[in-house]
């Protein structure tokens, strides 16, 4: 790998000298480009290129704008015989110290654009920040994917003969919209996109050359051109995620591919949720969850064979067409935006206890007067967080929530920020072993309660599953979740919440004062006691079937699936459930 360096300038002549003198110790070629400055900085700029041997001027006869310096600088450097370019830009704003990193990564992935990720601090300008939020949003329209997490920042390090190839077949814009054209554009021609976090900054003497009105005109039209680009591409780029989802759909358990979504995206989300309620949040998710649903095949045929299974059982099921088509998964698909809004309320303890049904609130309500702690046994199914908005949250119960992939991290992590204060406690583990016991036990002794998702297998629970009927088929069920429970020795219920005409229906169950008992007899003991589950997971999943959340095909066997354990990079995964 060949590199050099590019500095775009443009009245810069204050931070430029320290910057120079800082890249000395890196002992790259350098292109620094005066786009049309004024005469002191000229004769800065001038200066500094004989002082510093490695340092090439490039003159513009006027201002063209930062685009069309980096532009200059890049091809120069490519024409010169560089195969890669490192941008930097002049004004002090980037951490130089992340260089060598920006470099191996750029050498592990030759054929990437490699991208820093900035890493705020409290000098950010505020309007700055939100605009970018925007920006990614439509970024992430534009391409189809969460492939780039940021198109703003200029510290990139680019390969230069597929840059070359885009600018000698398409014009750019010369000005501040050129950072994020060319990154779409790029990614639009097949180039992968990489990122590195990297601290940024905003010095006090900074200057900055953002013209609020022209530049977001300028901007919001380059929007404009991409997103009908992007229309144009479509075709194209949803035949190639639906053939990637095919291929993953047979080689992989669905634990081991990748939650759909980037945090950024998820904050942006909680963000309009904090601003404007339900309305613009739906405004926000609605067109994003019609992309899932146009590029994410294995999630779709999956809910289309579970709703199907469930008209197999009740023919005239009202909130299902006969038979069942597209628009009943586009609507169990716009079900599950809606109950991530409905969770963020019971998170922020949003929902009035007026609106809950909870008839069996006498159950838990004596289990947490005699101090002993409890497991509850949920599912996907509904909207479980709002075990945090009923009783056991009124008098302060501490909730355990197991968490047994990474698959909801991202929507977690923005959860708890809502709300630093909740009593829900997220406990984040690969599988279940003696030390999660251990743990657990600890929580039952103290009274609090332990909440366990048993409708789920994972990728490391081969050999470790019970096939139980299941709206007509054997189904894998975990019997990680019931051994755990009769470890722990304590009461065990079933929890189910759903909605229904407004109104949030609580289901609680007892299931059994305790599975642990004599070793003679315990497999059916466990095995009774995952039968009542499944039973009333089916009983409840056809009452309300929009409401759950296993987007993948549940029915098929285990062991027919690769295990693969390392996460995915498709965009074409399937689409984010609660992972619970």
């Amino acid at each position: 790998m060949k590199l050099a360096l590019v500095i775009p300038n443009y009245n810069h002549h204050i931070a430029i000298e320290k910057t120079l003198t800082d890249l000395a110790q890196y002992q790259l070629p350098c292109y620094l480009v005066d786009d049309g400055s004024d005469e002191q900085t000229r004769y800065v700029l001038q200066a500094l290129a004989d002082k510093f041997s490695w340092v090439t001027l490039i003159q513009h006869p006027y201002n063209r704008g930062k685009g069309a310096a980096v532009m200059s600088g890049l091809r120069q450097a490519y024409r010169d015989g560089f195969s890669h370019a490192l941008q930097v830009d002049a004004d002090g704003q980037h951490n130089l110290a992340d260089i060598p990193l920006m470099l191996s990564t750029s050498e592990q992935h030759p054929a990437a654009l490699i991208s820093g990720q900035p890493q705020y601090d409290e000098s950010v300008p505020k309007g700055r920040l939100y605009g970018r939020y925007i920006t990614h949003f439509w970024v992430w329209i534009e391409t189809l994917s969460f492939d780039i997490q940021d198109s703003m920042c200029g510290f990139r390090v680019y390969p230069l003969a597929a840059t070359e190839q885009l600018f000698s077949q398409q014009a750019l814009g010369e000005r501040m919209d050129f950072d994020i054209e060319v990154m779409v554009k790029l990614h639009w021609q097949g180039t992968a996109v990489v990122h590195v976090p990297t601290k940024v900054i905003y010095p006090e003497d900074g200057i900055s050359h953002f013209q609020g009105v022209r530049d977001n005109v300028r901007i919001s039209w380059m929007h404009t051109k991409l997103f009908f680009g992007m229309l144009a591409r479509l075709p194209r780029i949803i035949t190639k995620q639906n053939q990637t989802a095919q291929s993953l759909q047979t080689t992989q358990h669905w634990s081991a591919i990748s939650e759909r979504g980037s945090f950024w995206g998820i904050k942006f989300l909680a963000q309009c949720y904090r601003f404007g309620g339900h309305w613009l949040c739906r405004a926000v998710m609605y067109p994003v969850i019609c992309y899932f649903f146009l590029t994410g095949k294995t999630a779709r045929d999956a809910s289309l064979g579970f709703l199907q299974r469930v008209q197999q059982q009740q023919p005239n099921h009202p909130e299902l067409n006969n038979p069942v088509n597209w628009r009943d998964s586009l609507k169990h698909f716009f079900t599950f935006g809606n109950a991530a809004l409905d969770r963020i309320d019971a998170w922020c303890d949003r929902i009035n206890l007026a609106q809950v049904d909870f008839n069996d609130r006498h159950i838990l309500a004596n289990q947490v007067a005699s101090g002993r702690g409890a497991v509850l046994i949920v599912s996907h199914l509904g909207n479980m967080e709002l075990c945090r908005a009923i009783s056991i949250h009124q008098q302060k119960v501490k909730v355990n929530v197991m968490v047994l992939t990474q698959h909801a991290e991202n929507f977690n992590k923005v959860l708890q920020q809502l709300n630093p204060q909740s009593s829900l406690n997220l406990i984040h583990v690969n599988e279940l072993d003696p030390s999660t016991a251990m743990l657990l036990q600890q929580k039952i002794e103290q009274g609090e309660i332990v909440v366990i998702a048993a409708d789920r297998t994972s990728s490391s629970s081969q050999g470790r599953v019970s096939y139980l009927p299941f709206l007509g088929q054997e189904a894998a069920f975990p019997q990680g979740p019931f051994i755990l429970a009769s470890l722990l020795d304590c009461p065990v219920y079933t929890l189910f919440c759903i909605r229904q005409q407004g109104r949030y229906q609580v289901h609680v169950e007892h299931l059994s004062d305790t599975l642990k008992g004599p070793r003679t007899g315990r497999t059916a003991r466990l095995a009774d006691a995952m039968t009542q589950y499944s039973q009333r997971l089916a009983h409840f999943a056809q009452l309300a079937p929009m409401q759950w959340f296993n987007f993948f095909d549940f029915w098929r066997k285990d062991e027919l699936v690769t295990r693969n354990n390392q996460p995915s990079q498709s965009s074409a995964a399937p689409l984010p459930s609660q992972d619970r």
